[in-house]
This record gives C-alpha cells, sequence and structure tokens, in this order.
C-alpha cells in the first residue's frame, strides 16, 4: 500500500508541475545535459541575451509577454513566466499547425501520455504492466510507472516536433526575422533531431539500460557546438599566385539562422619565422528598416545577406601567393551576438557573449 501511494504522488507532482526534478529518478543522465540547455534556459532570468532584448520591446511596457508562445510553453496562461521549456512541454507536442505569422504547438490533452522515438518502435504505445509469474515468484513490469510512452507519433521521426517554435517568425510588419526552411530536414535520416539530439553513450533511463541515448543538451551555437563541426569542412586549394579557401555547409538550413549571429573565418600565414595575418571575412544576414539595422520587431526588410548558405560550398578567394614550406592557418568562428549589437543592448563586457567561438579550424602546410 505505501508503494501504491509512493507511485501515485510521484505521478501527481510529474503530470501536476512544469519542472523537470520529477524527471531525474529515471533520466539522471538526461536530466543533467538538459540542465545546461537553452530550452532550460530559455527564459528573460536565464538567458541574458533574451531579456536585454525583451526590456527595448514596446511590448514590456504594456505587459505583454510576446515570447511565452515558445520560451516558457504550458504557462503562457499566468502572469508570471518564471520557467522554461520543459521534458513536459516538448513530449506532449501532438501535432505542428503551420500558419504564416509563427506555426503552433498543439499539445495533447492526455498529459499521462509522452511522445518519444525509438527505432523499431515505431508502431508501440507503451502501457505500464506489472506482471507476476506463476505462485508470485518473480514480478516483472513493462514500460514506466509514471507516465504511457506513445512511439506512433511520426513528427518524432522527422523533426518537424521542432517546426513548432524553430520554423519561423514573422513581426507585424509580415516580415519574417527569422526563418529554418524544413526543406530536407523532415526525413528520417536525417533533420533537426539527428543533428542537433545527436546519438551519445549513456542509457536514456534507469528502467531500460541502452549503451546511448539522443543528447538533450540540444546542440547549437551555445551549448556542444562541437557536435555540429562534423557538418562542416575546410578546403585549401593553391594557384599560381594565390590560393582559395572553401567552406563546406552540409547542414540543411543557412549556417546559422538567428539574425545575431556572426560568422568570420580568420586566416594566418606562417612563413619561417613570420606569422602573417589575411584578411578576416565576415558573414552575416542583418535585419533592418529604411537600409539601417534594426531591432526585430521594427524590421521590414533585409539589409544584407552574406551567410553561408544550406548544403552551399562557398569559395574565398586569397590574393597572396604561397611558398613551399608555409603553413596557413583557418579557423571558421563565430560571434553568439553581433558585436555591435552587443554595445547597445549593454552586454559587451559578458566575456561568454563576446567570445569568438571556433567552430571549426585547420592548418594547411604547403609541400609545392
Amino acid at each position: 500500500m505505501k508503494v501504491f501511494f509512493s507511485l501515485l504522488t510521484l505521478s501527481f507532482v510529474l503530470f501536476a508541475s512544469t519542472d523537470t526534478d520529477a524527471c531525474k529518478k529515471c533520466h539522471p543522465i538526461i536530466s543533467k545535459e538538459f540542465q545546461t540547455s537553452m530550452h532550460k534556459k530559455s527564459t528573460i532570468y536565464e538567458d541574458k541575451v533574451h531579456k536585454a532584448i525583451w526590456d527595448k520591446h514596446p511590448a514590456k511596457a504594456k505587459g505583454n509577454y510576446k515570447c511565452a508562445k515558445c520560451h516558457t510553453p504550458i504557462l503562457s496562461e499566468q502572469k508570471e513566466h518564471t520557467t522554461g521549456i520543459t521534458c513536459i512541454a516538448c513530449h506532449t507536442i501532438k501535432d505542428v499547425e503551420q500558419h504564416a505569422k509563427s506555426n503552433t504547438n498543439i499539445y495533447s490533452a492526455d498529459k499521462k501520455t509522452f511522445y518519444s522515438a525509438q527505432k523499431g518502435r515505431e508502431n508501440e504505445k507503451v502501457v505500464y504492466k506489472q506482471k507476476t509469474s506463476l505462485f508470485g515468484l518473480s514480478k516483472t513490469t513493462v514500460g514506466s510507472a509514471y507516465h504511457n510512452i506513445d512511439y506512433t507519433n511520426k513528427i518524432y521521426y522527422n523533426g518537424q516536433v521542432c517546426m513548432g517554435c524553430h520554423s519561423h517568425k514573422q513581426n507585424s510588419h509580415k516580415f519574417s526575422v527569422c526563418t529554418t526552411s524544413d526543406a530536407g530536414v523532415s526525413t528520417d535520416k536525417s533533420n533537426c533531431i539527428s543533428c542537433h539530439m545527436p546519438k551519445v553513450d549513456g542509457s536514456a533511463t534507469t528502467v531500460r539500460i541502452s549503451k546511448q541515448h539522443a543528447y538533450h543538451g540540444f546542440a547549437g551555437a551555445r551549448v556542444k557546438p562541437e557536435l555540429l563541426s562534423q557538418y562542416l569542412s575546410l578546403a585549401l586549394s593553391k594557384n599560381t599566385d594565390s590560393f582559395d579557401v572553401s567552406i563546406n555547409n552540409g547542414a540543411p538550413h543557412n549556417l546559422f539562422t538567428h539574425p545575431l549571429r556572426v560568422v568570420q573565418l580568420r586566416s594566418t600565414l606562417h612563413r619561417g619565422s613570420k606569422t602573417i595575418p589575411l584578411k578576416t571575412h565576415t558573414f552575416v544576414k542583418i535585419i533592418g528598416k529604411d537600409g539601417k539595422p534594426s531591432m526585430p520587431w521594427v524590421a521590414n526588410a533585409v539589409i544584407k545577406d552574406t551567410m553561408i548558405k544550406a548544403n552551399e560550398k562557398r569559395v574565398i578567394h586569397f590574393d597572396t601567393a604561397l611558398q613551399t614550406g608555409d603553413r596557413v592557418e583557418v579557423q571558421l568562428g563565430y560571434f553568439i551576438v553581433n558585436p555591435k549589437v552587443l554595445k547597445k543592448l549593454k552586454l559587451q563586457d559578458d566575456k561568454e557573449l563576446a567570445k569568438f567561438h571556433i567552430l571549426k579550424a585547420k592548418n594547411f602546410a604547403i609541400i609545392q
């Protein structure tokens, strides 16, 4: 009887609460990863950039937190939005409605059933069961005592579950301030989930031990970007009196989709004892109005777009003749926030945000 009430109490906590504490018991590794994720830190209380931009938004004076739909789901009907995206929020998305302004997540009314994906179980729905053998000598259980698992929802296999919040966002001028094209990211083999939640070592649960699980820190610009570097490659080709560096973006969307990001290719020539800095090439997407950069809610046009596109091979030319014995050091990296915007947000002293993050680096030795 005590065991029954313990399970009942924990189940009540799990489904009545939007935090992830109740998930730690069975999913310790995943829960630990999640604590570092930008999903967990999606509110103005944990994301400095989000807060700085919201502080400038005209809707703040009206108390109309327009970001709640995606940044604090489930709590969007409440006045205080202190909890970010939770395990429950993601695992109860039943479907995604497509709209011109932004898509909308449709949540399941059955809060005791979580959607998930697992290869080989695409047609299964697991309900907790406890089986007792003859004479009660042994007991076996099926599923989780705290929630049912539905493996049949296709959007958890093709990445479309992410498109409720990560597809596009239009402002009041019907201008898309950010867009992630879903062309090419909706297959079962290659999509948002397979890239940003790659398989890593460790069991997904203590109930059913597995060698690997889907990474729940959500790899991106701020968390484990090295997991995404595998989709990039750098190459150098030597000409008679110059050379070219090619950047191959194997991702099915722009190298970065957020307009705050700035990508740079930094190159250095090492010749004997000399270190010669070469021209830095910058790739950005700047939105604004009347030909000038602006905040997202004001923008009505793309002012400049040199960002490396989906599946693009960008070739950068250098008017420098290379010699045998030279070494060319190449770094492809990014700023989380455009340094110019960082000053406007008064965040220029934040070391992490002001840092140049290296995504891919390579040394080329010139042997002939």
